[in-house]
């Protein structure tokens, strides 16, 4: 437990716009004669760097990976059946886009498994495709962290889920 916050340094967090990231430093920077420290997260795969208020980290999301328990509890998600929706994409983007964003597993398992009915049957628009890939990344790459094996496994393990719906 840092003092300056509820992170520490090396610590794996997630940050609901960009996922899982590492947070490789506490910073202090003065901003109008006031000093302000900050989270420096370091998200490998996108190739960027987040420097997010310590203040502010709480209310923008920023979480420590997902227990075992509620990852588990996901994964089950993947395995019930659904019917694919008949609003219009456009609003189903929304939903999709928000339930990415709120950062949860459980969100992202939601996703991935209404989405993944178009991807098996081949019906999937360019959007819902980057929309599927997106919320698979995430997952997978929290899922590798949390039960300690390669995405690749981790991906496998995701499929296996999805392939009982």
């Amino acid at each position: 437990m840092d003092k300056r916050g509820s992170f520490e340094v090396g610590e794996f967090v997630v940050y609901p716009a960009h996922g899982v990231g590492r947070l490789v430093d506490i910073e202090n920077h003065e901003i109008g004669g006031t000093t302000v420290g900050l989270y420096v997260i370091n998200f490998d795969k996108d190739h960027m760097v987040l420097r997010l208020p310590v203040e502010k980290a709480i209310a923008a999301g920023l979480r420590g990976l997902s227990g075992k328990e509620e990852m588990q509890a996901a994964l089950k998600m993947l395995a019930v059946k659904t019917k694919k929706k008949k609003t219009m994409w456009s609003r189903r983007a929304q939903e999709y886009e928000a339930k990415i964003n709120s950062g949860t597993v459980g969100s992202l398992a939601d996703v991935i498994r209404e989405l993944y009915i178009c991807q098996v049957s081949g019906e999937q628009s360019y959007s819902e495709r980057q929309i599927y890939q997106t919320a698979m990344e995430r997952f997978v790459r929290e899922l590798s962290l949390i039960e300690d094996i390669d995405e690749e496994e981790a991906s496998s393990r995701v499929q296996s889920f999805l392939n009982v719906a």
